[in-house]
């Protein structure tokens, strides 16, 4: 495995000009280090249990929980179509309380607390613990738990994560790995994509040898408190919290056009109408494909008058109202 990039003292120039543009992970080694959370979070696992309570707003937040024999891999289930861990409803006091029971003991439960949203969840967050890379409007979103692995998924939104206590191993593999990655089931998924199948703490390369390949790639490091990566979207990421108590900020953003559906949602109905074609018509529809979505070639606009509005060039707002109101009813 290759190292993470690692960036120092980034600004929000040098972020959207030098680092936004290469479409490659990077560490922002201390970036976060200023937040009164990250220094709580640096002091102890009740010191930052006790700065989150006084901001908790008693929200009802969503948790999953595994026993101690899935050694804190929240995957698929056995059939593969339901999951090794079960969901459950509580408050962030209750469960940040659970947790801080649960730290000294040498094999517990594997809990996690995920994407809540804090400006729902906790009073002045924000205000203690600002980011200056992005707009204000892009909402921070909160993950918390003990010793865990999410297993290698991509994002369909450019991501921004801040380490606040614990430490996280992050390792990660550009899109075109894909195919060494052993993706999952697409519709029973833990998290709402697929995810490797592979345990890339101790890979079976027997059972998926391909996954020397995208190893070989593969970028990884170790993230302390106060640090941050930024990790583009279809990137795929693998995490594994290292410490009894650990908490994360992240920021999801672009990643595809506003307003339009989602590029994965798109791929799921291609999947659908197109790749269980002959061979034939697939490659036909590779070329369509190539012309119109991925403009591999000539551009598709450029023989078009520029005022023209139409799908190929700039659709109109009633155009685009219409459309989708065409497809949704198509799509049925």
């Amino acid at each position: 495995m290759l190292e993470i990039p690692v960036w120092h003292q980034v600004t929000a120039e040098q972020f959207e000009n030098d680092i936004v543009p290469l479409n490659k992970p990077a560490l922002l080694k201390s970036h976060f280090g200023d937040w009164s959370a990250v220094k709580a979070g640096k002091e102890s696992p009740q010191a930052i249990v006790d700065y989150l309570t006084t901001m908790d707003r008693g929200q009802k937040v969503s948790a999953v929980v595994g026993n101690p024999e899935i050694n804190g891999r929240f995957f698929y289930g056995d059939d593969l179509q339901t999951m090794n861990f079960s969901r459950a409803s509580t408050t962030l006091g209750s469960a940040l309380e659970q947790l801080l029971k649960l730290v000294d003991q040498p094999n517990p439960h594997a809990i996690a607390l995920q994407a809540i949203t804090i400006r729902d969840a906790l009073d002045d967050f924000e205000t203690q613990n600002p980011q200056p890379l992005l707009d204000s409007s892009i909402a921070p979103t909160l993950w918390l738990g003990n010793r865990a692995m999410v297993a290698p998924h991509y994002d369909i939104h450019d991501n921004i994560a801040a380490v606040v206590a614990g430490r996280r191993r992050f390792t990660l593999y550009p899109p075109e790995q894909i195919n060494n990655l052993y993706p999952g089931p697409a519709l029973s998924t833990p998290a709402g994509v697929p995810v490797s199948m592979v345990d890339i703490r101790q890979p079976d390369l027997q059972q998926f040898p391909n996954y020397a390949q995208a190893e070989a790639v593969a970028l990884q490091g170790v993230l302390e408190p106060g640090d941050g990566i930024y990790i583009p979207a279809l990137w795929w990421h693998g995490v594994e919290s290292l410490e009894a108590l650990n908490l994360l900020v992240n920021y999801w953003w672009g990643g595809q056009t506003q307003g339009t559906p989602s590029a994965n949602d798109s791929m799921m109905h291609s999947m659908l109408s197109i790749a269980k074609l002959s061979p034939a018509k697939r490659e036909a529809w590779r070329q369509y494909f190539n012309y119109y979505v991925f403009q591999t070639g000539d551009d598709p606009q450029e023989h078009l008058p520029a005022s023209l509005n139409d799908l190929v060039t700039d659709l109109s707002e009633e155009q685009q109202k219409a459309l989708k109101g065409f497809l949704s009813k198509r799509l049925l």
